[in-house]
């Protein structure tokens, strides 16, 4: 099972409309889908439903054993990627590793595996060359070792198996949140009150297929602990919010874009975020941000910690934030 916290999304190949007549109504949602497109198996079906790419009349639907209703389903297909990805020798910092699993403090701008507009220059291909053949076989050709995934801009602590039992016994801990994870986040304004837990379903928004979105209902369940750290810019007058501040985000589940959603439906989207970051930041930290040559969202997973699938020993992994970020907070300190 592979977690989802905060990866890129796939690239879109085609939207595909599917009709389903009158005559079909009561089978089950994925078996009526899969007679109506045949080039389409059931079971991809039913991956798509769980992917969040079925859609009717901008509902996205969620439960392929529902009863399906007469008209038109919209389904969205993934663009199609090499399965074959190659060694590529690119620097790691790695953190952690033994015969079983690699920690790694992933820089932001590289994928995590290859994509449509990312072909190499991953993750993958870097623990290809750097693992050898241990990696052959897990995760799926073009993901091998691939537990979870961070954004490609998001920089941070970040796990690979290097055997199949270390992959089974790493797929559970994240299945079950049996995982420690922080986030730093810089953001604009600060979340209130400074202290809270976030709890919504998450999904794909019905205006952008690609993008992820608070749902009233269906989506899945997505847990944040937030702790507002410190504020900048704090103005004098009493109540008034501060333009900008540094949060540490603890995730509970890891949806997509988890935590850049939940910062933005409390008001205080991350800096630098250009899909979640609706409407603009102050002058002083537009400046800032510019100053410190930051070029992607201010987001570092600082850290991960989890029972070792094999030997059962503890472990906890703490990074400090890249130097654009770090640049950032300097800057914003001196407002």
């Amino acid at each position: 099972m592979q977690d989802s916290a905060d990866h890129d999304d796939e690239e879109v190949a085609a939207h595909l409309v599917v009709s389903i007549g009158p005559g079909v109504s009561g089978l089950r949602l994925d078996k009526a889908l899969a007679d109506a497109a045949p080039d389409l198996s059931r079971a991809r079906i039913q991956a798509l439903i769980d992917a969040g790419a079925v859609s009717r009349d901008g509902r996205v639907l969620s439960n392929g054993s529902a009863k399906a209703e007469p008209g038109d389903y919209d389904i969205i297909l993934p663009a199609l990627i090499s399965a074959t990805p190659l060694p590529q020798a690119i620097p790691l910092t790695v953190l952690y590793e033994d015969a079983e699993l690699i920690v790694i403090d992933k820089a932001a701008g590289m994928a995590a595996h290859p994509a449509p507009g990312t072909p190499d220059g991953t993750l993958v291909n870097a623990l290809l060359a750097h693992c050898g053949a241990s990696l052959s076989g897990i995760g799926g050709v073009a993901r091998p070792g691939i537990v979870h995934r961070l954004d490609k801009d998001t920089s941070g602590v970040m796990v690979a198996a290097k055997t199949d039992r270390a992959h089974a016994g790493l797929s559970a801990l994240f299945a079950t949140h049996d995982i420690e994870r922080t986030y730093i986040a810089l953001v604009r304004g600060a979340p209130s009150p400074v202290v809270g837990r976030i709890q919504t379903r998450l999904g794909r928004s019905s205006s952008d297929r690609k993008k992820m979105a608070v749902l009233k209902a269906g989506g899945r369940e997505a847990i944040t602990d937030y702790v507002v750290q410190r504020a900048f810019a704090v103005p004098a007058k009493a109540g008034a919010a501060p333009l900008a501040a540094r949060v540490a985000c603890t995730l509970h589940t890891g949806r997509t874009h988890q935590i850049r959603v939940h910062m933005a439906s409390k008001g205080s989207p991350i800096l630098g975020d250009a899909i979640y970051g609706s409407g603009s930041a102050a002058l002083p930290v537009r400046t800032a941000i510019t100053e410190a040559g930051l070029t992607r969202q201010a987001l570092h997973a600082s850290i991960l910690g989890f029972v070792h699938p094999v030997t059962g020993e503890r472990l906890r992994f703490e990074t400090d934030l890249p130097c654009d970020m770090r640049s950032l907070e300097s800057l914003l300190s001196s407002l």
